[in-house]
């Protein structure tokens, strides 16, 4: 498993859920850990104006669920499938497997839509999860 700095952890909480990990308002967001070593993919992402930009990333198996196994987030961008831009934080990987669930369930793609922040500096990869219920 990954390790990621202390200031590179993502950011979540599971009480912005309710009942089965549905989110409680349209706003709620998952800020990818591991971003810090995709600086420059993120840049050329940003650079390149692609929009809109959504998640590239399927269920867990139940072999990696029983693994307890990180959830590695790649973007499309467009018409092209990105590079890893970070991790789902731990203890959200049920949130996101939830959501990628609701979409197939609903007919939609499975795919959360995503934006791309500039803070302190840093390029951060948020999951728009409130777009999902």
């Amino acid at each position: 498993m990954p390790t990621h700095d202390r200031n590179d952890l993502g950011k979540g909480k599971l009480s912005h859920y309710r009942g089965v990990l549905v989110p409680n308002n349209a706003r709620v967001r998952i800020t990818l850990a591991g971003s810090n070593p995709y600086q420059d993919a993120l840049r050329e992402i940003v650079e390149s104006g692609a929009s809109p930009l959504e998640t590239a990333i399927s269920k867990r198996s139940q072999q990696q669920e029983g693994q307890d196994a990180e959830i590695e987030v790649r973007l499309f961008t467009g018409s092209r499938v990105s590079p890893a831009v970070g991790w789902v934080p731990r203890g959200l990987e049920s949130v996101v497997d939830e959501a990628l669930g609701r979409l197939d369930i609903q007919g939609r793609k499975q795919r959360i839509p995503v934006q791309i922040v500039r803070k302190g500096g840093l390029y951060r990869v948020e999951l728009l999860i409130g777009a999902t219920r």
